[in-house]
């Protein structure tokens, strides 16, 4: 059995550290698409949910008036206070609150800002 080499074993640990970051976009895309199916999203505004995660009301519907929308005028709201969302090119939806997560709902979106807040008050974002 030949010997393991310095450069053959920075070129194993490179493939192992490089398969999660080629995995992950095609699971995401998988599952975007598996959870498109037969809903709403899939055609422009999402389903509207009114709910209550861990002690905290959310809920999301289509946002009317002249607000900072950048939800495609759609609105996210914990314990009655909006909550700052956007649709990403990609279709994934992010927050004030978890910025740097994607999640494919709205309703992912406000139950990633409850497990984010620990029981804090959500502060309003300022629109202006």
């Amino acid at each position: 059995m030949p010997e393991l080499s310095r450069r053959r074993a920075l070129t194993a640990a490179a493939v192992v550290a490089g398969a999660p970051l080629v995995a992950a976009p095609a699971a995401r895309a998988a599952d975007r698409d598996h959870d498109s199916h037969g809903s709403h999203e899939s055609h422009g505004s999402p389903d509207a949910f009114d709910e209550v995660y861990k002690g905290r009301r959310i809920q999301g519907r289509t946002a009317g008036g002249s607000g900072h929308h950048h939800g495609g005028g759609y609105g996210v709201y914990v314990d009655g206070v909006e909550l700052h969302v956007m649709r990403n090119a990609d279709g994934t939806w992010i927050s004030v609150v978890s910025h740097y997560d994607p999640v494919p709902t709205p309703r992912a979106a406000a139950r990633a800002a409850v497990d984010e807040l620990q029981g804090a008050r959500l502060v309003p974002f300022p629109a202006g």
